[in-house]
């Protein structure tokens, strides 16, 4: 017989990953105002689950930067990101994004090229539009693939940095609300990117990310613009 409390982990987790699955859904379709305060007893009444998954779910989705912790008030929605603050945050992937980059392509072995390869394939077969659910296998892969590569740089303080930014990156599709809209752009950007590693060429794997990077704030502002 297993030790009390063993078997009941399992169970918690799966009820943490649905209510963080949930949240995180509500959360990247705007159904939760910004600075809204956000109840753990009223979720939890509302998914039908204890407190304790909905205070572990919150706590991870606080790692993403959509919710934030006040002393003594709880979890509150995080506040969109203004023109400004997603002007500095580009400027900061744009210092931190081409040197992981660059080092990641002197330092590639073929399993990042695959890997990478691979989470291109998906986001061309990821399904779009304008809701988190329809969009979120995009999300996914367009994540992972800046991920390997912040990874492949082999540097722990590069690591760090890029992490740091990885809640506000998550919360880039917030900013206009529109969902996936430059999809065809970004993958191009993303197999220019892997080309260089396929060339051994971190120089050109720098300037890719670089223009990468200028395209998707280009479009980010532009999407304002056109929809705002």
């Amino acid at each position: 017989m297993a030790p009390e409390g063993v078997a009941s982990r399992p169970v918690r987790q799966v009820l943490t990953d649905h209510v963080y699955d949930r949240l995180l859904e509500l959360l990247m379709d705007g159904r939760y105002e910004p600075n809204a305060a956000l109840s753990i007893d009223g979720i939890a009444r509302e998914l039908d689950v204890s407190a304790t998954p909905v205070r572990e779910a919150l706590a991870r989705l606080e790692v993403t930067g959509l919710v934030v912790r006040v002393a003594l008030r709880g979890y509150r929605v995080a506040p969109l990101l203004s023109t400004a603050e997603l002007a500095e945050l580009m400027d900061a992937r744009l210092i931190i994004e081409p040197v992981n980059a660059s080092r990641a392509c002197e330092r590639a072995t073929p399993a990042l090229i695959e890997a990478l390869d691979r989470s291109i394939d998906d986001l061309r077969t990821a399904p779009r539009g304008h809701e988190f659910a329809k969009y979120r296998d995009y999300w996914q892969a367009d994540m992972r693939f800046h991920e390997l590569i912040a990874e492949g740089a082999g540097n722990r303080f590069l690591l760090m940095a890029y992490n740091c930014l990885g809640g506000s990156v998550q919360r880039f599709r917030l900013f206009t609300g529109l969902g996936v809209t430059d999809a065809e752009y970004a993958i191009n950007e993303h197999t220019a990117i892997l080309a260089a590693f396929r060339d051994g060429s971190p120089e050109k794997a720098r300037q890719a990310m670089v223009n990468h990077l200028h395209g998707v704030k280009n479009r980010g502002f532009q999407d304002v613009v056109d929809h705002g």
